[in-house]
């Protein structure tokens, strides 16, 4: 177990979610004829989904907290080679079940196919005594779906500090999600699986949970967003990226960390959704999974820039 620090607080602490992305970019989302195919040549990256949100949240100025489990093996010291070269205050608990992997296919028009390893048992748990010396000290918490994490939440709730997760392309019951989903204060999800059932979905999570807000991302088409006391959810259209799309791994990551960055600062759901949609679109325009995210200089910019 790494040593702890002394912080005097964070804005916000993310719980779970590192490991390293494999790009293979291909021709398309679909599996070609024989049994084999040249692509350029594949890379690696520190990634997933709390890598997103933690160095997201760290490009635009909060101080951020990253915990989690890493194995010790050569994906786990390129992730605290990465945080090192960051300077993202990251502690972890070593994993004998070694660091995730992911392997991301991606087309010429940015689209991404994931395929994650999930290689921590059902069972795994972060220790206690690790994470509550970070949780006391922390604003706010975003959970990651890895469910080592899923017991923080009683923490949570006796210490009345704020939450959030992202279930990413949740069908709307599993329930593995469906834990994070009516536990959290703020929750992100994606419109990919649920699609017609949106509205649907989104009011559930409200009227069965204690979320006080809960967003649907839909890629180009912007986003949906519901919030507590309203009947049906509120679109908002997608900002484009000033330069072409490239790779869209990554792009909920940095929605949800431009959204939080300007929630955990008081502004209104409306201008929450555009630094959230120009910190998605910002990330599309480089290559690779959490390559390259907008500081608070670029954000205040492209804001101003995207407002009618």
């Amino acid at each position: 177990m790494a040593t702890t620090t002394t912080e005097p607080g964070y804005d916000i602490l993310v719980v779970g979610g590192t490991g390293v992305d494999t790009i293979v970019r291909v021709d398309a989302l679909e599996v070609p004829g024989g049994d084999s195919v040249f692509v350029p040549p594949a890379r690696d990256y520190v990634g997933h989904t709390g890598n997103g949100v933690a160095l997201g949240c760290h490009a635009l100025g909060l101080a951020v907290k990253f915990v989690d489990f890493l194995g010790d093996d050569p994906q786990g010291r390129m992730v605290l080679e990465r945080y090192a070269e960051l300077g993202l205050d990251f502690d972890h608990v070593v994993s004998p079940h070694g660091t995730p992997r992911g392997i991301n296919l991606v087309d010429p028009q940015g689209r991404r196919f994931s395929f994650y390893d999930g290689r921590h048992p059902a069972d795994l748990r972060l220790p206690r005594e690790f994470y509550l010396p970070h949780v006391e000290r922390a604003a706010h918490v975003h959970l990651s779906i890895v469910n080592h994490n899923r017991d923080v939440y009683e923490d949570l709730d006796a210490l009345g500090v704020t939450s959030s997760t992202d279930l990413h392309d949740w069908d709307g019951e599993n329930p593995h999600h469906l834990h994070y989903a009516l536990r959290s204060d703020v929750v992100f999800m994606s419109a990919a699986t649920v699609r017609d059932r949106v509205g649907a979905v989104l009011r559930g999570i409200l009227e069965k949970g204690r979320a006080r807000l809960a967003v649907a991302t839909d890629g180009a088409e912007g986003c949906h967003v519901l919030v507590r006391g309203e009947t049906e959810p509120r679109h908002f259209p997608a900002v484009r990226p000033e330069l072409p799309v490239v790779d869209t791994n990554g792009a909920g990551d940095a929605f949800v960390s431009g959204f939080l960055y300007a929630h955990l600062g008081g502004a209104p759901v409306e201008e929450c959704v555009l630094a959230g949609a120009v910190a998605g679109a910002f990330t599309c325009q480089s290559e690779g999974t959490h390559s390259d995210f907008v500081d608070r200089v670029g954000l205040d910019r492209l804001v101003a820039a995207a407002r009618p």
